[in-house]
């Protein structure tokens, strides 16, 4: 599948920063996500839940936008393969599959997740619903603007999410 940049994808992928900012300036963890269609964004999130170190796992940034996309009036009518993700962060394996549950086929991503990143997976073997989804993944857009804000979550002290995982050593080992 050849991968096809559009003009828009480094102005989407600065709104989902600007939403990664919002949470890193709360004391969350720092991703921010973007959902477009026809040029316009119809959903946004970002992380919650791991400020003060709590547990919740499930609201991601792509989760919370995914969520506002099926509360979006019409939804049901638009062609989700019209639909592009943005996202600061590649998508964990929860976030990937419901990307692709929702029938999404083109996710942008920023920095990649090293420790826990679902885009690379082999699918050969899973059910069809999964196997067979064609999805176009695209990497590295704003990558450094991505990997600055991470780099200013864990140099804080306060912050012990995911402070000592394969991904935060990950981070502060890469060059800006």
């Amino acid at each position: 599948m050849e991968i096809i940049l559009s003009t828009n994808d480094i102005k989407y992928m600065n709104k989902a920063i600007t939403f990664a900012r919002k949470a890193l300036n709360r004391g969350d963890f720092p991703v921010g996500c973007v959902i477009t269609h026809n040029g316009e964004i119809i959903a946004t999130g970002e992380r919650t839940g791991t400020f003060e170190n709590t547990t919740n796992e499930l609201d991601h940034a792509e989760i919370n936008a995914l969520r506002k996309l099926g509360k979006l009036k019409g939804h049901k009518t638009i062609n989700p393969h019209t639909i592009t993700l943005y996202c600061t962060l590649e998508p964990c394996l929860m976030c990937f599959s419901a990307i692709m549950i929702h029938g999404i086929s083109r996710v942008v991503y920023a920095f990649e997740d090293a420790m826990g990143g679902g885009t690379n997976l082999d699918r050969t073997n899973l059910k069809p619903l999964y196997r067979d989804h064609s999805i176009e993944i695209i990497s590295g857009i704003c990558r450094s603007e991505s990997l600055g804000l991470f780099k200013s979550f864990f140099s804080d002290p306060n912050n012990r999410y995911l402070n000592d995982t394969y991904l935060a050593h990950y981070v502060r080992e890469q060059e800006m």
